[in-house]
């Protein structure tokens, strides 16, 4: 009924084809208001009020998700911009260790070129490897520290956010 066969619409005119196609839509439109004439459906008030308020709880429920997704985004920025900086930080405190260490090497070489027999060589090599020592294990343990510090500083933003998140679902 209202589908015209391809050869009947001249495809080389396409304003005939075009208006074809709106006389086609026309009829189509005449038969679906003809179809739902006389059909007159009130919305009840109270559906009316249910759809309202579903749709205001679906938009504040949307907003509160979207509220806490960019909460985390905010967090995990932190964390991220926290863990670069530690890392720059423990980076600069080997470097700055590693060149205490290899100036006391050099020191232990002049100190050793300089030397006047076997027993004074032995005395400069059995001092450096104590003092050496000494200095590793203190280094160890502001590395630990620094690395304590900085794995606390970039899970604090994280870990302030759950807290948060968990007060504000156990309010609800």
């Amino acid at each position: 009924m209202w589908r015209k066969k391809m050869s009947e619409i001249n495809v080389n005119g396409g304003h005939e084809a075009v208006e074809a196609a709106g006389d086609q839509f026309k009829k189509v439109e005449a038969g679906v208001s003809e179809l739902f004439e006389g059909f007159n459906a009130a919305v009840p008030e109270a559906v009316r009020a249910i759809a309202e308020k579903s749709v205001t709880q679906s938009r504040e429920t949307y907003e509160n998700a979207k509220g806490a997704m960019e909460d985390a985004v905010e967090a995990l920025e932190q964390s991220i911009d926290q863990a670069g900086q530690g890392a720059a930080a423990l980076n600069r405190k080997v470097i700055g260790l590693t060149q205490t260490n290899l100036n006391n090497g050099f020191d232990l070489a002049k100190g050793m070129a300089g030397a006047k027999n076997v027993a004074e060589l032995m005395e400069l090599q059995t001092s450096f490897v104590r003092n050496q020592f000494s200095a590793l294990t203190a280094q160890a343990e502001e590395v630990r520290d620094l690395a304590t510090k900085i794995a606390a500083d970039t899970a604090n933003p994280v870990k302030d956010h759950v807290s948060q998140s968990i007060e504000k679902v156990m309010v609800r």
